[in-house]
């Protein structure tokens, strides 16, 4: 029987092209966060159960892959808890296991601690396009940081890696947890509504000003709560950095004055950051961002042409005293990597040449003329030695297929052996 060589649903194979362009992403990613002074660490893909499924994961935790325990007999007796069969899964983010990586190990770490990490997820998705069951993220997290700097030198760096690797035009969204908690309670909102009130608001890009107001109404609250929500929200939509502190002192009286003080940290931060190079950015009043552990600023990097983010993260100073038995402040920002990938053009050039040997030049000569040729290029550019084999225009077809952009033929000639000229391809 022909045994199926596809890969598991919602899984992929990439092939050469794919990861080229995946490479150069995570280097050019890596080059500048590496500058801000982040260190990469890496962390094991399974994580204990109890961990994965604390709470704080929000909708993910719904699609944890769980692995079964060792030592279990081929059958268990009927009415076995399903969690009793299960003590592992496979982490569905980075910032769950980061959090237990510094309460293992923050006795040999730096304070503020800067952290670097790239690797393969596990989300039991319903497989579509440009959703998969196994994807990569990419995360830098500040940990130990109490003020403000840590959001801004986090906007800043991820901002620098997305112009990097060749992103222009993004808009930098900021906003606060704490901040939204104190419009609710102003606008009267119950405190056992304020999930559902959360979740309506950020979906104002989605469905609009009528759709909001819907929402708001159909969870239970009277018409006059809704119009002061909308216009307490409106009023704040794209006002200045420097004007941020008074309209918020406005809109929410109620507002604690250290939110005010950070967020007009941070605006001065970025407006300065905007000065020097192209960058924009505003404070987005219904920003909340899903996960339940955070605790403070939020922020969102989207782009006017494609409808998801391309970055977001946010401060979350209680998660990790869940490990430590302390709390600590910590801040992080995650890169959409499969995103970025895919707005990315897959024709991304090798720059490799080929050494074309034919068939009678002996295998030394040939490794010997590539290696001379990588000597003279300082390493800078691939060199593959290829056989000769068929037709000469249509094997120049498949190299150039393959990514190559150029090749050198190498024959055996008068009792020597004779390098051509380096000609293109394409």
């Amino acid at each position: 029987m022909k045994i199926d060589n596809s890969p598991a649903r919602g899984m992929r194979d990439l092939l050469p092209a794919d990861v080229a362009v995946r490479d150069h992403v995570l280097e050019s990613i890596f080059s500048v966060y590496r500058r801000f002074g982040y260190q990469r660490i890496e962390t094991p893909a399974l994580e204990n159960i109890e961990r994965l499924s604390s709470g704080e994961g929000a909708d993910n935790e719904k699609l944890i892959f769980e692995v079964l325990r060792r030592g279990l007999p081929p059958e268990v007796a009927a009415g076995t808890p399903l969690r009793g069969l299960v003590d592992l899964g496979l982490r569905y983010d980075l910032t769950v296991p980061l959090t237990r990586f510094y309460g293992n190990n923050h006795a040999s770490l730096p304070m503020p601690f800067r952290s670097l990490q790239a690797g393969p997820v596990w989300r039991a998705e319903r497989p579509q396009r440009g959703r998969y069951r196994q994807f990569y993220q990419c995360d830098i997290d500040m940990i130990g940081e109490p003020s403000v700097l840590a959001e801004a030198e986090l906007i800043e760096a991820t901002s620098e890696a997305l112009a990097a690797i060749g992103l222009t035009g993004i808009t930098i969204r900021v906003s606060d947890r704490r901040f939204l908690a104190a419009l609710a309670a102003d606008c009267g909102v119950p405190e056992n509504w304020r999930n559902e009130f959360f979740i309506i608001l950020d979906k104002l890009d989605k469905i609009g000003w009528d759709g909001v107001r819907a929402g708001l109404t159909a969870l239970g609250l009277p018409a006059a709560q809704v119009a002061a929500v909308t216009e307490k929200i409106q009023g704040l939509t794209d006002v200045p950095g420097g004007k941020l502190a008074d309209a918020l002192a406005g809109a929410v009286p109620g507002l604690a004055a250290d939110v005010t003080e950070d967020l007009s940290v941070t605006a001065a931060a970025l407006d300065r950051l905007a000065a020097e190079r192209p960058l924009d950015w505003k404070f987005d009043p219904t920003l909340v961002r899903g996960m339940g552990y955070y605790t403070g600023q939020v922020f969102e990097i989207n782009r006017p042409d494609v409808p998801w983010s391309l970055a977001g993260g946010g401060r979350y100073d209680r998660l990790i005293g869940r490990s430590l038995g302390q709390d600590v402040p910590a801040c992080g920002f995650s890169i959409g990597f499969e995103r970025i990938v895919d707005l990315l053009s897959r024709e991304r050039a090798r720059d490799a040449v080929a050494v074309l040997a034919e068939g009678d030049v002996p295998v030394a000569d040939a490794l010997a003329v590539a290696r001379e040729m990588r000597g003279l290029a300082g390493g800078e550019q691939v060199i593959e030695t290829v056989r000769r084999s068929g037709k000469l225009g249509a094997q120049l077809k498949r190299l150039e297929a393959a990514g190559f952009t150029g090749y050198v033929l190498v024959r055996f000639a008068d009792g020597a052996i004779a390098r051509g000229d380096l000609r293109p391809l394409g």
